[in-house]
């Protein structure tokens, strides 16, 4: 007989003491089938023992970073449906029911409540200036699937969770997901959240210029491995530029004379010329093998049961397995 399906409620943590037995208790009410995972990242406050208490799974995580959390989360946990969230309380849990209600009547594999307003105020001024940055950004290198892709509040199927890779370390995860999605070109959907503040005494544990840099470095890295066409492109053109900057000049006075004087200047826009017919190569190379990671991955992912359950009238219909029908409750 099909069951209903089994949620996982995920909840990265560090130094939440303030907050998370509030939103372990919120989730509990708001999802009383699902359960409740926190994972502790080395806090060193009580938050290990106010999430236990108010009736989480508590699991420890040495590695810090959440990226460290997140990979770990998804390697351990089985379920059919994952929602993740933060445990500052800046997620309302009671909007989870409307985000897995989405994964599941429009066959996503990854549901984002988008943070009404984030880019206008992030809690920061530099965290607002940094979302308009990187959210413009995303979009002109990955494509126009996510309007906020820092937004730690998602849901997911099981075949997104063990197809997804999860090399971050840090706060760069969520771009990442959003990277994955996009190459694989997965069904994903958003929905517009509101998105709360900290209460008084909670420090945010983002660093602007930090965490603004590494984050930029995945986005280079991320570019690097999905389109190196693209990102060695670039360094092909600046070099092929600079040589012929250097080399017009050169050019002309051995047309008019026959004589190359500058010979140290010919030498260097030469050797700018073969870096970029260098660079050109390689991104022609690495394209030819990034599609085939991308069809690997593809066919991994479809690989995987969805793990979705359906709802009709009141009925729990289980997806089809390959070779099985399904059954009706």
């Amino acid at each position: 007989m099909p069951q209903d399906p089994v949620i996982a409620v995920l909840l990265p943590c560090y130094n939440e003491e303030l907050t998370i037995a509030e939103v372990v208790r919120r989730f509990r009410e708001t999802l009383p089938a699902a359960t409740i995972y926190v994972y502790d990242n080395n806090s060193k406050d009580l938050t290990a023992l106010r999430a236990r208490a108010a009736g989480a799974i508590v699991v420890r995580e040495p590695r810090q970073g959440k990226g460290n959390v997140v990979r770990r989360m998804f390697a351990d946990i089985d379920a059919d449906i994952y929602l993740m969230a933060d445990g500052d309380g800046t997620y309302a849990p009671e909007d989870a029911p409307q985000l897995i209600n989405t994964l599941l009547t429009e066959r996503s594999d990854m549901v984002v409540g988008t943070r009404r307003g984030v880019a206008d105020d992030a809690g920061r001024a530099g965290h607002a200036f940094g979302n308009r940055v990187f959210n413009g950004l995303y979009k002109w290198l990955f494509g126009s699937d996510f309007t906020d892709i820092f937004s730690g509040y998602r849901v997911f199927t099981r075949r997104f969770v063990k197809s997804f890779p999860a090399v971050s370390g840090g706060f760069e995860i969520e771009t990442e997901m959003s990277v994955h999605a996009s190459q694989l070109k997965l069904p994903v959907s958003e929905i517009a959240l509101d998105y709360g503040r900290r209460p008084e005494g909670s420090a945010s544990k983002l660093s602007t210029w930090g965490d603004g840099a590494k984050i930029l470095w995945m986005f280079g890295m991320l570019m690097k491995e999905t389109q190196p066409l693209r990102f060695f492109g670039a360094f092909a053109a600046f070099f092929l530029a600079a040589s012929l900057f250097l080399m017009a000049p050169v050019l002309v006075e051995f047309a008019e004379t026959g004589l190359v004087p500058r010979m140290p200047t010919w030498v260097l826009s030469v050797g700018l010329l073969l870096l970029s017919m260098l660079a050109a190569v390689t991104g022609l190379i690495l394209d030819s093998v990034s599609r085939g990671r991308a069809e690997q991955k593809r066919i991994f992912y479809l690989s995987m049961p969805s793990g979705r359950v359906e709802r009709r009238t009141g009925e729990v219909v289980q997806k089809p397995q390959p070779g099985k029908t399904p059954r009706a409750a």
